[in-house]
């Protein structure tokens, strides 16, 4: 049995960097919620206000569970209240300065609602209180993610963790 992360966080904080490169130096799959929704067309409307598809959250969990149930996969998305806890081993929550936030949202090009919207729910820690609330406590991880360098400390302190994980699990 392999562990199975989760790495909620607000758009722009880098979930997807650390995802594929952690997938890369780990051997553990890479699944990016967005994407997986995007090809099936997981769809369940259109939000005319934030310019975005409204995921079908049933149709994800269906689609995902036979990947989550043999284990060793890194889920990657913004959200996590609609997951089952038993998928999950450790959850890593990524956070970012409002000003370097700000920054990477306006360079995809967000628009000034979404760019308000996104910033408020990483200043009032929105997406780690969720985290807390889907999962026990003692499995939910805040990292920070401003520079390169965080980057590099978040993924060796994550395959230490997943090198322990093994350890304890292999008997």
């Amino acid at each position: 049995m392999e562990a199975c992360h989760r790495k909620p966080g607000t758009p722009g904080v880098g979930k997807t960097t650390l995802g594929k490169e952690l997938a890369s130096r780990s051997g553990l799959k890479y699944v990016n919620v967005g994407d997986l929704a995007r090809e099936g067309q997981l769809y369940d409307g259109y939000d005319e206000e934030y310019d975005c598809p409204i995921l079908d959250e049933d149709r994800v969990v269906d689609e995902l569970e036979n990947q989550m149930s043999e284990g060793g996969v890194i889920v990657d998305y913004h959200g996590c209240d609609f997951f089952p806890e038993r998928w999950f081993h450790i959850v890593f929550v990524l956070k970012t300065d409002n000003s370097v936030l700000y920054n990477r949202l306006e360079t995809r090009g967000y628009n000034q609602k979404k760019l308000k919207d996104n910033i408020q729910c990483e200043i009032f820690q929105v997406l780690y209180e969720e985290a807390l609330g889907s999962y026990k406590e003692e499995i939910v991880h805040q990292l920070p993610s401003n520079k390169p360098e965080d980057l590099e400390d978040n993924i060796n302190q994550i395959l230490k963790w997943i090198e322990q994980w093994v350890k304890d699990h292999s008997s």
